[in-house]
């Protein structure tokens, strides 16, 4: 007669539970794995796309193609304290040397302009027209955004005001 008893059997525990479980942490590191990939990957192809994004951007605005600007850009547009948003494309054509020759002459200052990366978006800091070679006082802002559809223009300020 065994520990258990006469009518008594042991029945071990299958092993397949640890195999079971080193299968699941296997997929679980895969799976981890996959989305850091993907996510370093949409972040490269962020600033590459914003690098694209900002030569043709930065074009439009030096040759005046008021079009392009206008498709380029996200409404309402965020304008400086106390200044209307830009809620239409009509809207921003209507404004257009308000908004690029207005306090700054952002075909100028974009020619040489280089973007500063800020937590999920970008900055161009440009002079003021009256004194254009000045960088060190680089008051008048201009923000682009990741939006669903692309790099976008998304506001104007004037961190002085």
């Amino acid at each position: 007669m065994n520990a258990l008893g006469e009518n008594e059997v042991q029945i071990e525990a299958p092993k397949v539970c640890g195999s079971f479980v080193s299968v699941c942490v296997t997929r679980a590191r895969i799976w981890l794995i996959g989305i850091a990939i993907v996510l370093v990957v949409q972040t490269a192809s962020a600033q590459t796309d914003f690098s694209a994004f900002w030569k043709k951007f930065s074009s439009a605005v030096m040759t005046g193609d008021k079009a392009t600007v206008s498709e380029m850009t996200k409404f309402p547009l965020s304008m400086p304290y106390l200044v209307k948003a830009v809620k239409t494309k009509s809207d921003l054509l209507r404004r257009y040397d308000e908004i690029f020759k207005g306090e700054t002459n952002a075909a100028q200052c974009f020619r040489n302009a280089e973007p500063k990366k800020e937590v999920g978006r970008y900055e161009i800091y440009c002079p003021f027209k009256e004194t254009p070679n000045d960088r060190e006082n680089s008051p008048i802002r201009f923000i682009f955004e990741l939006t669903k559809s692309g790099w976008k223009f998304a506001g104007l300020d004037n961190v002085n005001e």
